[in-house]
């Protein structure tokens, strides 16, 4: 027996410990080969599982997850701060309002081929500009705009290229429903849904701007704007200027109709004028608001505040009389009447027939000093403020001398914006109380918190029995239309042409107010050089354009505004002095 040779180990006993533990840990004991194959096969395919899910997942983060986060992020804030609330007027129609609008923006960082980007952008989109598309992709930065306010089907299109870096972001857009209807009192917005004229810009005013900054200016924590204007009223007063400015041929037309007793403002136009939804229009110089932004010579209607002077004085009464045999000369000027009488005339008289002389006799009696307190206390030397942000400073004498007193007694030598002027008429009609006007609706209680009285209650009396005296006898007669009382004053001043005054060249006026026996409302109407017609037998005067205009805006607005007709009235005489404390 050959000796023993020792036993050879397993190779069970040979396998380090550490792999038995590692190997008893996968596949447990007593397992084949076969079962160590299938294992190591489903390990692998679980490993390639992995590692392409994650490129998948990162594939999709890239896809959209940038476009809801990094450039989203830095869009997000611009979005919600330019968020603003609607202007309505004052029966809740919709006069402004937010909607939302795609924007195209592009991350120059995440864009791989650019020039293949810019090409299929700018054939997609006719309007892009190349060049400025490229110059904005070139950049480093991780957020550009490239068009804002895109069109579903601009977006559509956009969105089939399939551009990796091309997004779009929702933004709000200013929209106006009534175009150019409101336009001057709205005015606009820019790009970025900031006010940048009119009552939008009021609004950034008054502490939406910094609601921007904040982040609190949101669709759902702002109120509507309730302004005092008449969508009704303001359609029909347009309708009618934009008819009396083509049937004149006149340069521009301007109008306001405005509440006497609380110093509202009903209605506003003045043309041309623009459509906001299109704000290159705003940019044309004859656009401007005459209303507010420009000052001018009113003419005879300033002859309403000589009168008013004068009579709350007590110097003089309805039936002082005043030297009008001829001319007035002074120093090298000379003032004349156009319809002049060669005799005497009382106080009415120079109303009705709108003397030239008479008012300047009648400023000379009260005194310079006098005229121009009168004039400052009726609001009429100081710059106007409204809602409205442009506005403009009356053109005052440097020096005011008797001259400046004789012809500011008649509208000359004083420039004024319509509305300050419309709002002194209003303190000579509503008991002699001067309110300043507004934009906002505002209760007669509120008005008459903040009014201050300028002339006593008989003046106003005896202001109102003279506006409707020219309507029964005087040049405002075209405007009275039966059944609401109405009285007015006239008003054509020449305009300054190369220094000196061009009698062809006029800027009408008429003022108008209904029921003189208790006014409600004032209504002021401007034609800026209207052309004389076949049906003015070639004359270019207030009466002949303004007065009836007035009177059509007049037959149109009065059942709007609630104003119902009232027959087989009496006389100015009677029905209005009998209520004065005198009669003179």
């Amino acid at each position: 027996m050959s000796p023993a040779t020792p036993a050879r180990p397993t190779e069970k006993s040979a396998e380090p410990w550490r792999q038995r533990l590692i190997r008893s840990l996968l596949y447990g004991r007593n397992v084949d080969r076969a079962a160590k194959a299938r294992a190591r096969v489903g390990l692998a395919m679980l490993a390639f599982a992995s590692v392409y899910a994650l490129i998948g997942g990162r594939l999709v983060m890239f896809a959209i997850g940038a476009d809801a986060h990094s450039a989203r992020r830095a869009a997000a804030q611009e979005v919600v701060a330019t968020a603003r609330p609607d202007i309505v007027d004052r029966n809740g129609a919709i006069l402004a309002t937010d909607v939302k609008a795609a924007s195209l923006f592009g991350e120059p960082r995440r864009i791989i081929d650019k020039d293949e980007a810019i090409e299929l952008l700018t054939a997609t989109i006719p309007d892009l500009d190349e060049v400025e598309v490229r110059e904005r992709l070139r950049t480093r930065k991780g957020f550009v705009w490239l068009k804002r306010e895109v069109t579903p089907a601009q977006q559509q299109a956009v969105h089939k290229l399939g551009i990796p870096g091309i997004g779009f972001l929702r933004e709000n857009k200013r929209v106006y429903p009534t175009g150019n209807e409101v336009a001057h009192l709205i005015g606009l917005v820019n790009i970025d849904n900031q006010g940048i004229a009119g009552l939008e810009k009021w609004l950034d005013n008054q502490g939406l701007a910094d609601l921007h900054r904040a982040g609190f200016a949101t669709d759902r924590l702002q109120k509507p704007i309730e302004l005092s204007v008449d969508l009704r009223v303001e359609h029909a007063l347009r309708d009618e200027l934009l008819k009396a400015k083509d049937k004149f041929h006149a340069k521009a037309a301007s109008g306001i109709v405005s509440n006497v007793k609380t110093g509202e403002i009903v209605a506003m136009v003045s043309l041309p004028d623009f459509d906001p939804n299109n704000p290159k229009e705003a940019h044309d110089p004859d656009r401007i608001n005459r209303l507010t932004t420009g000052v001018y010579e009113m003419g005879s209607t300033f002859k309403a505040f000589t009168l008013a002077m004068a009579l709350d004085s007590g110097k003089i009464n309805l039936n002082s009389m005043w030297d009008a045999r001829g001319n007035l000369h002074y120093g090298k000027f000379t003032i004349h009447d156009s319809h002049p009488l060669g005799r005497f005339i009382n106080t009415k008289e120079v109303f009705t027939y709108s003397s030239n002389i008479g008012a300047a006799r009648i400023a000379l009696g009260q005194g310079v000093e006098a005229h121009k307190a009168f004039l400052a206390k009726m609001g009429q030397l100081t710059r106007l403020r409204t809602e409205l942000p442009e506005s403009a400073a009356p053109l005052i004498p440097r020096r005011w001398s008797e001259l400046n007193t004789v012809t500011a007694a008649f509208g000359q030598g004083l420039s004024v914006a319509p509305l300050q002027a419309v709002m002194g008429i209003n303190a000579l009609v509503n008991g002699g109380y001067l309110i300043p006007p507004t934009f906002m609706k505002r209760s007669e209680s509120e008005a008459m918190a903040m009014a201050k009285r300028v002339i006593k209650p008989e003046t106003s009396d005896k202001m109102r029995f003279l506006m409707r005296l020219n309507a029964e006898i005087g040049t405002a007669k075209t405007a009275d239309i039966k059944g609401y009382y109405v009285g007015g004053k006239t008003g054509t001043s020449e305009k300054v042409i190369n220094g000196r005054y061009a009698k062809k060249r006029v800027l009408n006026s008429f003022t108008a107010i209904m029921p003189c026996d208790d006014p409600k409302y004032q209504i002021l109407v401007m034609l800026d050089e209207p052309q004389a017609i076949p049906e003015t037998k070639g004359f270019i005067t207030s009466g002949w354009n303004a007065v009836p205009t007035g009177g059509k805006v007049i037959e149109r607005i009065a059942p709007l505004l609630g104003v119902e007709p009232r027959f087989d009235l009496p006389p100015s005489e009677r029905l209005i002095l009998a209520a004065s404390r005198t009669t003179q």
